[in-house]
C-alpha cells in the first residue's frame, strides 16, 4: 500500500471530489486487489449513471479482482471478516452500500445492527482495507423522508466505520487531508502548558531545513501523549560513542550536523508511533547529480548502475555534487531469538562474534578498520520463542525504539555521515521471515535460506524446524493487529526492535543508512508504518543471496548495487562495497566537465619523446656495424617475402 502507517483507511468526500481517485492510488503497489463493489447496476435507461460506473471499471488494472457486494448488503461484513493477511481490499463505496441496505428489498432489517457488524468486521480483518464513501454531512437536510433516512444511515456508517479505521482522509476538491490520527494545531507547540506533574509537554514534530536545501512540504504532526503515568521503561545499556575523525567538510553549520526533528518528549524519553513526518531526500539534487554525470570528462560509457550511488548522496546530502562518505559508524546489532528460529545455530556462537568484534578482531573489524569505520556493538533485549509467546513485551518494544533512535541521534551528534547496519544473533533470519510474512504476506519457507553448518554441509532438518517456527508464530497471532508495534513485539524481536529505531532516527537526523542482511530489511519493513520516509534514507549495495532480502528490496523499491552474494555476516558484506562506493562518489565529484561542453581548453597533446636504443646512445651512425655493405654486383630481383628493411638489420 502507497499509504504507509495503517492498515484499514476511511476515504471521505463529495461528489466529484477524487475520492475514488485518491482511494485507487493508495493500493497501486499492491500485487493484487480486490475490489468490493456495493453500487446496484440501477436503471438500464440511465446512461449517466452507466458512464459512471463504465469510468470506474476502466481505470482498475487488469490484476485486480471484481466482486459485486450489491445483492446482499451483509455479505460485505462476510468478506472482510474472511480476507486473508495478505490480501488488499478496496471497498467502493458506502453510499451503494446504504442505498442496498435501505431498498425496500432488503426491508425489515436491523440497520443499526448491520452497521455495527460492518465496524465489527472492520476491527478484526487481518487485510488492508481502503474504504470509499461520500460525505453527505456538510448539506442541508433533505425535505424527504427517504432522503433523510439516507443521510442519517450514511452518517451512522460513516461515523462508525471512521471509528474502526486505522485513519481517515477527507478528501476536498482532490487534496487530501487526514483526519485520524489527530493533527494538533501548530500554534500548540510553544504554548505554555498547564501542570503536568512533572513531565515535559507534548511538543510538535516539526522539520527544521538546513541551510541551502529544499523544504519539504509536509504538515506538522504531533504524537498526542496520554495524561497517565508513564510504564516504567526497560533499562537497555548505555550508548557507547566512539569519537571517528571527523571529516574536513564538517564544518559547524553544516546541513548533515543539524538537527531536524524535535519529537515529543516524556520521562520515559521519545514517543513513537504511526504517522511520524520525517524528513524526504531532497527530490531535486539526486537528478540532477545523475544528469551531471553525463557532462563530465569520463571516458567510456560512465558509471553504468553505480550512477545511482551519486544520485542516492546527492539527495541525501542536498547537493548536486555529493562529496564521499568521509564518517562512517557500523551499529552491529547483537540479540538471540530462542526457539525454533535458531535452529542449527552453535549455541553461544553469536555471543562469541560480539566479543570478537568488540576487541577488534573478525572479519568485521577489520573490514571497519580498513575502511575507517568505528565499530559499535549493541546489546538488544533477548526475544522469546515467538511460536509460543510473544518475542517481546510492549514494553520492551518502546523502550527498543528509542534506544535505536538515541543511537542514531548520537552518532549524527558525532559527525557520522554514513551509518552501516548489521546483525549476528542467533534466529535472526527466522525473525526477518516471520516479519515478512506478517508485513508483506510472504511465505516463510520462500524467504527462509538454507542453513548451513559450521563444516559447510546443509541441515535441512534446521531448515524445516525454522519454517515451522514461523508458521506456529503466525497461526498464534492470526487475530493479531499488524500494527508496527505488534509485529515487533510478536514476531520481531529486540534486534529488529532497535534496528527500526535507528533507521527512523537516521531519517530524522538526515543520516543515511547501508543495509546488509534480512534483519535491516525487516526494520525497513516496519518502519514503514512509523514513519513511509525512512525507506528513502535507505541504501542496499548487496542482496548477500538472501531470499528475504530481495522480497523485501523489492517492496521497499531498493534495488542492490552490486550481486557480489558475499556470505561474510551482516554488516562486513556493505563494507567489502563501501570503497567502491566511495571511489565513485570521489570521482563524480573531482572530474572536471568534458571540453566539448565547454569545460576549458583541451590540453596540447604531448610531444612524442624521440626513442634511443640505451645500448647505442654515445655512438654514431657511421659506425662500421650501421654502413650497409655494398653488393657486389646487380642482385636479384625483390620477391617481397624475402625484402629486407632498408635499416640495415638483416636475419642472420
Amino acid at each position: 500500500m502507497s499509504v504507509d502507517g495503517w492498515n484499514t483507511v476511511l476515504v471521505l468526500g463529495g461528489i466529484r471530489s477524487g475520492k475514488s481517485e485518491f482511494a485507487e492510488s493508495l493500493v497501486t503497489d499492491a500485487p493484487v486487489v480486490r475490489y468490493l463493489a456495493t453500487a446496484p447496476e440501477g436503471d438500464p435507461d440511465d446512461t449517466e449513471w452507466a458512464t459512471r460506473l463504465a469510468a470506474h471499471r476502466a481505470r482498475r488494472p487488469g490484476s485486480w479482482t471484481t466482486e459485486e457486494t450489491a445483492a446482499e448488503p451483509r455479505r460485505l461484513a462476510d468478506v472482510l471478516a474472511s480476507a486473508q493477511p495478505n490480501e488488499t481490499l478496496l471497498v467502493d463505496d458506502l453510499g451503494g452500500w446504504v442505498t442496498v441496505l435501505l431498498d425496500p428489498d432488503h426491508q425489515p432489517a436491523d440497520d443499526v445492527a448491520t452497521i455495527a457488524e460492518l465496524a465489527e468486521a472492520i476491527r478484526t480483518c487481518s487485510a488492508r482495507v481502503v474504504l470509499v464513501s461520500p460525505e453527505v454531512g456538510l448539506s442541508l437536510v433533505p425535505t424527504t423522508p427517504l432522503g433523510r433516512a439516507f443521510t442519517d444511515a450514511l452518517g451512522a456508517a460513516n461515523r462508525a466505520v471512521a471509528d474502526a479505521c486505522d485513519a481517515v482522509v477527507l478528501v476536498v476538491a482532490g487534496q487530501p487531508a487526514w483526519l485520524k490520527p489527530a493533527v494538533a494545531p501548530a500554534s500548540t507547540a510553544g504554548a505554555a502548558p498547564a501542570s503536568t506533574g512533572g513531565a515535559e509537554p507534548a511538543s510538535t514534530a516539526t522539520v527544521t531545513e538546513p541551510a541551502g536545501s529544499r523544504a519539504v512540504v509536509s504538515a506538522p504532526v504531533v504524537v498526542s501523549l496520554a495524561d497517565t503515568e508513564p510504564t516504567p521503561e526497560v533499562q537497555l545499556p548505555d550508548v557507547l560513542t566512539h569519537a571517528p575523525p571527523v571529516a574536513p567538510n564538517q564544518e559547524p553549520g553544516n546541513p548533515w550536523a543539524a538537527p531536524t526533528m524535535a519529537l515529543p518528549m516524556v520521562a520515559t524519553g521519545l514517543v513513537i508511533q504511526p504517522g511520524m513526518e520525517l524528513p524526504m531526500p531532497d527530490e531535486y539534487t539526486g537528478p540532477q547529480a545523475v544528469d551531471r554525470l553525463a557532462t563530465l570528462d569520463v571516458p567510456g560509457a560512465g558509471l553504468g548502475v553505480l550512477d545511482r550511488v551519486v544520485g542516492f548522496a546527492a539527495a541525501t546530502q542536498g547537493t548536486s555534487t555529493p562529496v564521499a562518505w568521509g564518517s562512517v559508524r557500523v551499529l552491529l546489532l547483537h540479540g538471540d531469538h530462542a526457539g525454533g528460529a535458531s535452529a542449527g545455530t552453535v549455541a553461544g556462537d553469536s555471543a562469541r562474534r560480539a566479543v570478537q568484534a568488540r576487541a577488534g578482531r573478525g572479519a568485521l573489524a577489520r573490514l571497519a578498520a580498513e575502511s575507517g569505520a568505528s565499530l559499535q556493538v549493541v546489546d538488544t533485549p533477548a526475544a522469546a520463542p515467538m511460536e509460543d509467546q510473544p518475542a517481546l513485551a510492549p514494553e520492551q518494544v518502546e523502550s527498543a525504539l528509542r534506544y535505536g533512535w538515541r543511537l542514531a541521534e548520537q552518532a549524527a551528534d558525532a559527525g557520522v555521515q554514513l551509518l552501516v547496519l548489521g546483525a549476528c544473533g542467533a534466529g535472526t533470519e527466522a525473525a526477518a521471515a516471520a516479519v515478512l510474512a506478517a508485513t508483506a504476506g510472504a511465505e516463510p519457507q520462500a524467504v527462509l535460506s538454507r542453513v548451513i553448518t559450521d563444516s559447510g554441509e546443509i541441515d535441512d532438518a534446521a531448515w524445516m524446524i525454522r519454517c515451522a517456527a514461523v508458521r506456529d508464530a503466525l497461526h498464534r497471532t492470526r487475530r493479531s493487529p499488524r500494527t508496527a508495534k505488534d509485529v515487533l513485539a510478536e514476531l520481531g524481536g529486540g534486534d529488529v526492535a532497535v534496528a527500526t529505531g535507528v533507521l527512523l532516527g537516521a531519517t530524522a537526523r538526515r543520516v543515511p543508512v547501508l543495509l546488509d542482511g534480512p534483519v535491516g530489511l525487516a526494520a525497513g519493513m516496519v518502519s514503514r508504518d512509523l514513519a513511509g520516509q525512512a525507506r528513502h534514507w535507505c541504501l542496499l549495495a548487496d542482496h548477500g543471496g538472501h531470499p528475504a532480502v530481495r522480497l523485501a528490496a523489492d517492496v521497499l523499491g531498493l534495488t542492490p548495487l552490486l550481486d557480489l552474494r558475499l556470505d561474510l555476516g551482516e554488516g562486513a558484506n556493505a563494507l567489502v562495497a563501501l570503497p567502491l562506493l566511495r571511489s565513485v562518489l570521489a570521482l563524480a565529484a573531482a572530474l572536471p566537465v568534458h571540453p566539448s561542453l565547454g569545460g576549458g581548453e583541451p590540453e596540447p597533446a604531448p610531444e612524442e619523446p624521440e626513442y634511443t636504443d640505451p645500448e647505442y646512445a654515445d655512438r654514431e651512425y657511421t659506425d662500421p656495424e650501421f654502413i650497409e655493405p655494398e653488393p657486389d654486383g646487380p642482385g636479384p630481383a625483390s620477391t617481397g617475402a624475402d625484402e629486407q628493411p632498408a635499416s640495415g638489420w638483416r636475419a642472420g
